[in-house]
């Protein structure tokens, strides 16, 4: 009979031990949302069924007229379970988040849920980037080894414009966003111009979000935010945003001259 050697032993070991460290974090992620769904005033129970994950454009209009009657007079809870729910969506890459965005649109003013929402979205790719660089390096590069590979070198040539990068990457479906999160601390992007960028990137496709959720009546599928004219004004702001990472030399030599 073969026997494992140490160094795979040792492998397994800290694989288990990453593995319940990661389902602890889970564990108190969900805990504080419990926590935060006991202190909510109190439910008439025919509206009870409303608080879970919209899955559908109707889940979203049930909850959003909920949420909309309890915050009248309970502003701060709602808005403290609403910035922990998209948080705890992003870390974890569960989908629903593009609901709590066209929810942000319905329940506040255009700028307070344009910065909810941003500012919700970098905290949790952030949280998910720390876990990741933590804990997913190994089974990353099994199931993704490839791809990783590929877009390492992408981004080791643009290394001195990760910033825009990362906002053209938001701004466009070429990577799905769990991936960005997940894979950037594997393809060596810093945090810093990752959680910025990513507070950049998501703002414009946020915005269709955010101003769908003026008229939620009115919608019946998360498809009916996109139009013609709203993907050529993402596509617009996406070739934009490129602009910076393929004429930074010209402009950094048109300064040095002007010096």
């Amino acid at each position: 009979m073969m026997m494992n050697s140490p160094l795979s032993v040792q492998n397994e070991r800290v694989q288990r031990r990453h593995f319940l460290i990661l389902g602890f974090i889970f564990f108190v992620s969900i805990a504080s949302l419990f926590v935060i769904y006991i202190l909510f005033p109190e439910i008439d129970p025919s509206e009870k069924d409303a608080f879970k994950l919209p899955k559908t454009m109707d889940d979203a209009k049930y909850l959003g007229n909920v949420l909309y009657k309890y915050s009248k007079h309970h502003r701060y809870i709602i808005m403290i379970a609403f910035f922990l729910t998209y948080i705890f969506l992003q870390t974890f890459a569960i989908p629903g988040s593009i609901f709590l965005s066209i929810l942000a649109g319905f329940l506040y003013p255009f700028p307070l849920a344009l910065f909810l929402v941003c500012l919700c979205s970098s905290l949790g790719a952030s949280f998910c980037y720390l876990l990741s660089k933590l804990f997913g390096r190994h089974l990353l590069l099994k199931y993704f080894r490839t791809r990783i590979i590929e877009w390492q070198r992408k981004v080791q040539a643009r290394s001195d414009s990760l910033l825009w990068f990362i906002i053209f990457l938001r701004i466009t479906p070429i990577l799905p966003n769990w991936f960005i999160n997940l894979c950037s601390p594997i393809l060596d992007v810093p945090l810093k111009p990752f959680f910025l960028g990513t507070f950049a990137g998501v703002a414009l496709p946020s915005v269709l979000f955010i101003q769908a959720g003026k008229t939620l009546h009115q919608l019946s599928s998360a498809s009916d935010v996109f139009s013609w004219r709203s993907i050529i004004i993402l596509g617009f702001c996406a070739i934009l945003s490129l602009l910076p990472i393929y004429f930074k030399d010209r402009i950094q030599n048109f300064f040095k001259k002007q010096s």
